[in-house]
């Protein structure tokens, strides 16, 4: 995955984002727990948002205790102690995780990457026969973006379509029987999806340009190596950024009509200013992290 949603530090009290780092943590405790220690490296932040936002429409309050970790064993922090929320969402990223190293292999011949997929090879075991109807459909929606991708789609909203649809898919556990709140979860995995892969197409423009790899946003602007970098950014800029914009509006107001009360100060702040923050630092170049 990508790390793109996170929270606006500055303006989160200190409560609600040791409960943030706690999901954080959690996470990594739990893949450790129905894995292995060596997949924790994959943990990312975009799927501690999911597994915050799917414990978070749930009644039952998450319970938290002081644990070190592998990487301080000393200092203590606080940790959501696992729950199926976090469950869920670290076999969601065993399966994903998996998926984006063989890519990598396939498209750049990264030993690297292929190297890396050895220790998920036991954990996407069990994770396929756990959710196996969503590690398929995971699968699909990636062959279908290498299918663009081999055949040079330059429609940025095709592209984005596919991976929207595949955030879709793994926003929605079959757990959640409450058919308007998987509805509405569908469509804040969906348009955060289609947001991720078009600000990560942007962020990647530079590599990309260098490397000769597929990018729809240069083929679909017609980016011309005669054209300096930062000219072909102002030039495509205000077109991607509504474009943002409209799935961040889509997010906002699907969040609202959840009516989430628990942890609400966090996924409001990540919701209407960690992710617009973000891709504020990506558009106009400024750089710097939000942890």
């Amino acid at each position: 995955m990508f790390g793109y949603v996170l929270p606006y530090k500055s303006e989160l009290k200190v409560k609600e984002y040791d409960i943030f780092r706690a999901y954080y943590c959690g996470l990594c405790k739990t893949l450790g727990k129905e894995f292995n220690h060596i997949v924790r490296f994959g943990l990312n932040y975009d799927l501690t948002f999911l597994a915050l936002l799917l414990s978070s429409i749930e009644d039952e309050k998450e319970t938290m205790t002081r644990e070190g970790c592998m990487a301080n064993p000393i200092k203590k922090k606080f940790i959501v102690n696992t729950n199926r929320s976090l469950v869920y969402t670290s076999n969601i990223s065993i399966i994903l995780i998996y998926f984006k190293l063989l890519d990598d292999w396939k498209d750049e011949g990264s030993i690297k990457s292929l190297l890396g997929t050895i220790p998920f090879l036991l954990p996407l075991r069990k994770a396929n026969r756990t959710y196996n109807n969503k590690a398929q459909a995971i699968k699909g929606h990636l062959s279908k973006l290498t299918e663009l991708e081999k055949s040079r789609c330059n429609r940025i909203d095709e592209a984005a379509d596919v991976f929207g649809k595949l955030m879709e898919e793994i926003s929605t556990p079959d757990y959640i029987k409450d058919q308007k709140k998987e509805r509405v979860i569908k469509w804040i995995g969906y348009n955060l999806g289609r947001w991720i892969y078009i600000l990560d197409a942007f962020n990647d423009l530079e590599e990309d340009i260098k490397n000769n790899s597929y990018n729809p946003i240069l083929l679909q602007f017609k980016y011309s190596k005669d054209e300096e970098i930062i000219e072909f950014k102002n030039r495509v800029v205000d077109s991607i950024e509504f474009s943002l914009t409209m799935s961040l509006e889509a997010i906002s107001k699907s969040f609202e009509i959840l009516e989430i009360r628990k942890n609400r100060g966090i996924i409001e702040n990540i919701v209407y200013m960690g992710t617009r923050h973000k891709m504020d630092l990506i558009l106009n170049n400024k750089g710097g992290l939000i942890t």
